[in-house]
């Protein structure tokens, strides 16, 4: 099921925003484990997952994940734990039209 997770690091007190079609836990495993090489994920050791935001499409996961990203705000994240409200209205807002 398709997804859009939020990794946090505390010793860089710095997130993390992805999509993917596998699940959170997998993704960070990748993380962890250099499977990304020198990406930027890869320098970072102690990544653990903050949110996931099960979605119904790729489509819908990458809107919602681009919509997280272009806030630019540690609050904003912070307020996805605080407020789930704000997780049902992205969903909403991204919903696909089935076809």
């Amino acid at each position: 099921m398709p997804c859009v997770y939020i990794l946090y690091s505390p010793a860089k007190d710095t997130y993390y925003c992805g999509a993917t079609t596998l699940t959170a836990s997998e993704r960070l495993y990748h993380h962890l484990s250099d499977y990304y090489d020198a990406k930027y994920t890869a320098r970072i050791k102690d990544w653990e997952i903050y949110i996931q935001i099960d979605c119904s499409s790729m489509k819908q996961a990458m809107a919602i994940e681009k919509h997280i990203k272009s806030m630019k705000s540690k609050k904003y994240i912070r307020n996805l734990t605080q407020y789930p409200d704000i997780i049902q209205k992205l969903i909403e807002k991204y919903a696909v039209p089935d076809s």
